[in-house]
């Protein structure tokens, strides 16, 4: 072991330094670099290089591709470049919004989609949503936009590695067997609800907005209070027309 390696330790910044260049080289490089030829264009030790690699993929930023010829960058890298972008509304799709703000008394919201988060496009300013996008991320399984999301995985665990809900109301649904079937009706009807499952008080419709090819890339809620629930699902028709509007200019 060379003085390089002794010397390097988890708790140490320089070994932070170090797996932040071996990620950086994985990604200029691109799928397929090699242990060797990022020991190559670093001038880092082997072992040092090796270790670090195997602690990214534990982690998740970096995977061996299946056939063991390389490495490339990992699912985890995804997540952080989806928080690094913000989201931003053409003009366009700003007028669809203002036209639909016009023609209703709820507040008129548009989120875009990750793979495993919301992101807040447009609010209204009238009649802001009850709860800020960080709020809907940790309680995606009580929100009408995050519902909407996890009805769009196979796999519950693709979003939510483990199923611990915590009931923020007492009508927030908790329970995985009674969730499951909740995501299979909003399959069905194609459209998500929140009735004072986030907040007392607060309701939510979301209709999805997709693109040419059928993928999820946003969504156009309404958001109100649980008394009017009747008076917002009669608006899911035009919801629809208008996310259908919307699609073009956020594809």
């Amino acid at each position: 072991m060379s003085p390089d390696d002794r010397a390097l330790s988890g708790r140490q910044p320089k070994a932070v330094t170090s797996a932040l260049r071996v990620l950086e080289e994985v990604a200029r490089a691109g799928v397929g670099v090699t242990a060797k030829d990022i020991v190559a264009r670093l001038s880092m030790p082997s072992a040092t290089t090796y270790r670090l690699l195997n602690i990214l993929v534990g982690e998740g930023y970096v995977v061996r591709l299946p056939d063991l010829s390389g490495f490339a960058l990992g699912q985890k890298i995804g997540i952080l470049v989806d928080a690094a972008v913000v989201p931003t509304v053409c003009a366009a799709a700003r007028d669809v919004l203002a036209e639909l703000r016009l023609s209703v008394r709820f507040g008129v919201h548009l989120f875009y989609y990750t793979n495993v988060a919301v992101r807040t496009a447009d609010a209204d300013p009238e009649y802001p949503p009850p709860e800020d996008e960080a709020f809907l991320n940790q309680h995606l399984y009580a929100c009408a936009v995050g519902k909407l999301l996890l009805a769009e995985k196979s796999e519950l665990e693709s979003v939510i590695p483990r199923w611990e809900p915590r009931a923020v109301t007492a009508r927030t649904i908790v329970g995985r067997a009674e969730f499951l079937a909740h995501l299979d009706q909003i399959r069905t009807q194609g459209f998500a609800t929140q009735l004072a499952e986030l907040r007392d008080g607060s309701a939510c419709v979301a209709v999805p907005v997709r693109s040419g090819t059928g993928a999820l890339i946003g969504t156009l809620a309404l958001s109100g209070h649980v008394d009017h629930e009747h008076l917002m699902l009669r608006h899911v028709p035009s919801l629809r027309e208008h996310a259908e509007r919307l699609a073009p200019f956020l594809a």
